[in-house]
């Protein structure tokens, strides 16, 4: 039986360290915090009995958890990513137990009136009667994907405390930067040495998924021409309404807010501009690659559009593919799924196999040679002050880590 106390302290001590990655940096990790939890989890992958257990000058960990078996036995891999994402501070997180949920509203932050409500977030109900770990309000909570390492590491202990369940090689991987699609950049799949491996990053319980989108990003520079607007008549060029321009000869309804299920969108980010220049951040997102395609297509064919509407270059458009849809990897190697989803079975959760609305470093490691589904880690409202988790999910993630191993070894 997996301690339930033992998981949140585990848990707690991981959210607290702030590991907030940084798109605009160009070290790895992006940031140099992401080192102080890094460092700590090698130490704690030894201090529980880990072998091999190594952390290069990247930040990337791994250790393996040798065979107890005298048949060959696939090597499988988990791995997870300990940096948060930069789109909400995971500066100070201070975490909040809800006891015995009753399915009511949450009270976040009393003082600035941050109620976390199952009349908005429906989800929530799923869980009464469960333990929930939430923010103050004031932060994330960092379970996107600290939830990941806290299941692996607890599942990885726990068999080296019960060397009656019987497994093959086991490796574990830690990653920085997942957050800013470069988890995977740098991981050496061959040093890792699995045969296939299990991304512990879903949402939701039960949830495991072998499709992603394929993700491109845009940055669209608009130029504009700055004069005094007193004596601007016929002179100046304001980039603002060129972007809004562009902004507004995309499809409306195929943005993140209006799509759902294997529809794809685009995804304005940020925008910086004045009079002179204007920077649009997009992303782009489709599982049909055929769509993603023309996705791409259509934001080069408006920008030469406005450029030959305005008679210059006054757009210039970067886009850059960041994953693809794992499925064409893993497709050939469905055994791999199967396991995980008997898995699930056994310890009696319905799966629940879908694409994912995002990525994970498996994506892009199913790419490198490494087939790597994704296991739900059992967060919501990930990126946000609303996220939460049940601690009955971390226990349930943990419990099919360890199921996965079994069932391995035993195919």
């Amino acid at each position: 039986m997996i301690n339930k106390q033992h998981i949140i302290n585990r848990f707690f001590s991981y959210v607290t360290v702030d590991t907030e990655s940084d798109p605009e940096s160009n070290t790895t990790p992006s940031t140099e915090k992401q080192w102080n939890l890094a460092n700590a989890l090698a130490e704690e992958l030894k201090a529980i009995g880990m072998e091999d257990v190594t952390i290069d000058e990247n930040a990337y960990i791994m250790a393996t958890l040798p065979s107890n078996v005298d048949h060959d036995v696939p090597t499988i891999g988990f791995i997870s990513h300990f940096d948060t994402s930069p789109d909400f501070t995971g500066a100070n997180v201070k975490p909040q137990i809800i006891e015995e949920y009753d399915g009511k509203d949450i009270v976040l932050n009393a003082e600035q009136n941050i109620i976390l409500s199952p009349s908005y977030f429906e989800d929530l109900l799923q869980y009464k009667g469960q333990t929930l770990i939430t923010t103050d309000g004031t932060t994330l909570l960092g379970a996107d994907d600290k939830a990941g390492i806290t299941e692996i590491v607890s599942a990885m202990e726990y068999l080296i405390q019960h060397p009656e369940i019987k497994h093959g090689k086991i490796r574990v991987g830690f990653t920085p930067d997942e957050e800013i699609g470069r988890g995977a950049h740098k991981f050496d799949v061959e040093k890792f040495g699995a045969d296939w491996a299990y991304t512990m990053d879903g949402s939701e319980i039960g949830e495991l998924e072998y499709e992603n989108f394929n993700a491109a990003g845009a940055k669209v520079k608009v130029k504009g021409k700055i004069v005094h607007p007193g004596y601007a008549k016929g002179k100046m060029v304001n980039s603002m309404y060129i972007a809004t321009e562009f902004i507004n000869s995309l499809p409306r309804m195929e943005t993140p807010e209006h799509t759902s299920g294997y529809q794809g969108f685009f995804h304005l980010t940020d925008i910086k501009g004045d009079v002179e220049e204007t920077t649009l951040q997009y992303i782009i997102r489709d599982h049909d690659k055929a769509h993603f395609e023309a996705r791409k297509d259509m934001m080069h064919k408006l920008t030469n559009e406005l450029n030959a509407q305005y008679e210059r270059e006054v757009v210039n458009i970067e886009i850059k593919d960041q994953y693809f849809n794992m499925k064409e990897k893993v497709e050939p190697v469905m055994h791999i799924v199967d396991i995980a989803e008997a898995a699930m079975k056994a310890i009696g959760i319905t799966p629940n196999i879908k694409a994912i609305r995002g990525g994970t470093d498996g994506s892009q490691l199913s790419y490198m040679g490494l087939p790597c589904p994704n296991i739900f880690a059992g967060g919501h409202n990930f990126h946000g002050r609303y996220e939460y988790i049940p601690v009955e999910s971390m226990i349930k993630a943990t419990e099919v880590i360890c199921k996965i191993a079994e069932l391995t070894a035993k195919a």
